[in-house]
């Protein structure tokens, strides 16, 4: 019996989303827990899993396509049958490179870093020594203050060993690992022949949701070799990593091995863990911390009617994205809001640096992204000269960025004003923090019906908190309410916009 395969409940203010990428094909087997696809609304990139074992029998909605909250976008389908022939492929492959003969040792380097950083830390080693790699496969991630960067196979071959470990700090060019190129997989290693093959196919078949099961429970890749999968063809799930934490749990403190990167304690059932922070967490509480403490940070708010908005997206959705390749958000009309109002009102786009106020005569707006790292702001640069199709794929752009880890220092640096957008995960209001050494930033919020007066009577409109934080060192209370009602004015009569008025 076929099950659905769903896009997700969409926050409220999100009415549609877009099929962003499709990580199978109809034919592939896929594990329960497995991401499936990638939905794509106007800010946040929703994982699809799939709900259990199975093979993708249909996809009904490709990539680039628009849907709904809750519309089956394609078929799982019981794979048993399907599954036996593809599996007789790796089995040929593997016999074909066990005869290879080995090749010449390859360094694993850690790539160049930008100027102004000057180190980095090994964030996740994606294979184990005796793997076999193919050329191009990303096999670590080496994670900066801001940015991700992949380290990715030269050719193919077999990692032969891991010299420096996952929370290592490293340098730029620093040699982390060795590979052996051409040479055969781990399999056919005297070693690995007294393994039950059950074992390596589950070690191979780790479905991300079991992957950080393991992270979060400080379980090491060889201590997750050990455990008993429930799986099909013996792989692990999620609830036997469970099983496994809560069984350990549950035995004496002494027997507990120590994990230097993860210390959980035990505590009778309750039970809880110590986590070093990430260098992009702790850079991200660093910097609140100091715009916080630095800045003489005030909220102002006001509210904004978005039914001419939503009337205009209504009416020309379907036209804009025929002719742009991209859909027509809300983020497009509060960036072009934002630079027009910064134009009248330049201390807003100014800095201070020491005793100096630095205006600039350009519009790089920061668009908060939130990341499975943690909220990163890259720059849409020029944002004054895009029109709005240019400005929703820029804004694209840089969150599809995020989400792969591929945004670079340039991505990241420079930016004269912040927008954010907490609606999109229901927040109604909320006081952002300064991104310094900007001025000021914008938050948006949930879109929400509400009874409203117009011309003496009650309708009922959708209506949106606009929170704007800024540094009072800088910019008087005057200044600040001028801007926000600026941005109001441009929203409710979106004409003003195209007219420049």
């Amino acid at each position: 019996m076929a099950v659905e395969i769903k896009v997700p409940v969409l926050p409220e203010s999100v009415a549609d989303a877009t099929i962003a990428t499709w990580h199978v094909k109809v034919g592939d087997k896929v594990s329960r827990d497995q991401n499936l696809v990638d939905i794509e609304t106007d800010k946040v990139v929703l994982e699809v899993v799939a709900p259990e074992d199975g093979v993708i029998g249909e996809i009904k909605f490709a990539e680039g396509e628009t849907v709904l909250a809750e519309q089956v976008i394609g078929l799982l389908g019981e794979g048993q049958a399907e599954a036996a022939a593809p599996a007789a492929a790796p089995q040929q492959n593997t016999q074909q490179e066990t005869q290879q003969v080995e090749g010449e040792t390859v360094e694993i380097k850690v790539p160049v870093l930008p100027e102004s950083v000057a180190d980095a830390t090994i964030a996740t080693w994606h294979v184990q020594a005796g793997e076999s790699v193919s050329r191009d496969q990303n096999l670590v991630d080496i994670e900066t203050d801001k940015v991700v960067l992949e380290v990715v196979a030269p050719e193919d071959g077999v990692l032969a060993e891991i010299l420096e470990d996952e929370g290592a700090t490293v340098t730029a060019e620093q040699v982390i690992g060795q590979l052996k190129a051409g040479a055969a997989p781990a399999a056919a290693a005297p070693k690995a022949e007294a393994a039950p093959s059950a074992s390596e196919d589950k070690g191979d078949a780790l479905s991300p949701s079991v992957r950080r099961a393991l992270a979060e429970n400080g379980i090491s890749a060889e201590e997750a070799s050990s455990i008993k999968g429930s799986g099909v063809d013996g792989r692990l799930t999620k609830e036997d990593v469970e099983a496994y934490v809560k069984t350990k749990a549950s035995a004496p403190a002494a027997k507990a091995p120590a994990a230097p990167a993860e210390v959980a304690a035990v505590l009778g059932d309750r039970t809880q863990k110590r986590v070093p922070m990430t260098r992009l967490r702790k850079t991200i509480a660093n910097r609140l911390l100091e715009a916080k403490n630095s800045t003489a940070m005030l909220t102002t708010f006001n509210e904004v009617n978005m039914k001419p908005i939503m009337d205009i997206r209504k009416k020309y959705k379907d036209l804009f994205e025929e002719k742009h390749g991209v859909r027509l958000g809300f983020m497009s009309f509060f960036t072009k809001a934002v630079t027009e109002a910064l134009k009248r009102y330049p201390a807003i786009n100014a800095s201070i640096d020491g005793d100096d106020i630095v205006y600039h005569n350009y519009f790089d707006v920061s668009m908060a992204v939130s990341t499975p790292r943690g909220l990163v702001t890259p720059v849409l640069r020029d944002a004054d000269q895009l029109g709005l199709g240019e400005i929703e794929k820029g804004i694209r752009e840089l969150a599809l960025k995020g989400r792969d880890g591929k945004l670079t220092m340039d991505d990241m640096t420079g930016g004269n004003f912040t927008i954010t957008n907490g609606g999109v995960f229901g927040s109604l209001i909320s006081t952002p923090i300064i991104n310094l050494p900007q001025t000021a930033i914008l938050g948006m919020h949930k879109i929400q019906e509400r009874p409203m007066a117009v011309n003496g009577k009650v309708e009922i409109l959708p209506m949106m908190y606009l929170a704007l934080s800024y540094d009072h060192r800088l910019v008087d209370g005057k200044e600040s309410v001028g801007f926000l009602v600026t941005i109001k004015e441009l929203l409710e009569d979106p004409t003003r916009l195209i007219l420049d008025i």
